[in-house]
């Protein structure tokens, strides 16, 4: 690998979605709401690492994609906004865990807080319009780090139960397959699919219960946006579900996920091609 730390590709990545966006998407973001996010996420990482001495040598590649992911997805009028959102997504993970391993998603459980106790935070899910090559782009790119993570099932599982839902849906209603392929042709969706619905630390351990897991998130999700018609539905489905880790874990027993293994497996690999 050219770069040290898987997570050094997701920041690249995440990091050239954002300017993509901003660049051919032309959205509302402003510059000094990107910097809240990431000074938030890290002077928070920094501090709360030190209180918890959590970690001997700081490493702050977690709490900078984080960041990413908030700047990617959060819109909000105000930086205290921001802060709090950033804050409460780092925080989750020191104090909201079972164990030493937290289960909430730091960016959905920031979403999500600000949802909830604010009134000037939203989230745009057709904010990347349904161009193909947005997806092209996502697959790829999101592939390559799930390739690296060994966490394909769960991208397959979720988006292939929810396609399946909606295409039943579809059927029922009689609807024309266009009004399908616009149901599920979003770059956000995808987004959600490749790079937060798989975060190794925090989903399920063993394949199975990822599976199960991924399945279960989908079908919340079709039926808040069907029945409930939330907009922002795979959010809540995974802030809703995020605690069922623990349960799945004590059921399908598996050694956790670690960057530090993963690195040394990665390089192993490498070093043998």
């Amino acid at each position: 690998m050219l770069l040290k730390d898987i997570r050094d590709y997701q920041i690249l990545f995440l990091g050239s979605f954002l300017a993509l966006g901003i660049g051919t998407r032309d959205w509302t973001l402003r510059p000094e709401m990107i910097a809240v996010a990431i000074a938030s996420c890290l002077s928070t990482q920094w501090i709360l690492s030190l209180v918890k001495r959590k970690e001997q040598k700081l490493n702050l590649r977690s709490a900078l994609i984080t960041a990413l992911g908030l700047s990617l997805l959060l819109r909000v009028d105000h930086w205290a906004t921001m802060a709090l959102a950033a804050v409460s997504a780092i925080a989750s993970k020191f104090f909201l865990k079972v164990g030493d391993k937290h289960f909430f998603n730091p960016a959905n459980f920031g979403i999500i807080t600000v949802l909830t106790l604010t009134s000037d935070a939203w989230v745009s899910p057709g904010q990347w319009g349904e161009e193909w090559w947005y997806g092209l782009l996502f697959a790829g790119t999101g592939g390559l780090i799930l390739q690296r993570v060994g966490r394909w099932d769960t991208t397959v599982a979720f988006l292939g139960s929810y396609s399946l839902l909606e295409a039943i849906r579809n059927l029922y209603l009689g609807w024309t397959w266009d009004v399908y392929w616009h149901r599920l042709m979003s770059g956000s969706l995808l987004l959600f699919a490749l790079f937060m619905v798989t975060d190794p630390r925090s989903i399920p351990n063993a394949k199975s219960g990822r599976v199960v897991w991924a399945i279960c998130i989908a079908s919340l999700t079709f039926i808040l946006r069907n029945n409930f018609f939330v907009s922002t539905a795979v959010f809540w489905a995974l802030f809703t579900l995020a605690p069922l880790t623990i349960v799945i874990d004590w059921l399908w027993s598996s050694p956790r996920f670690s960057w530090l293994e993963a690195r040394e497996e990665d390089k192993t690999q490498n070093s043998a091609l």
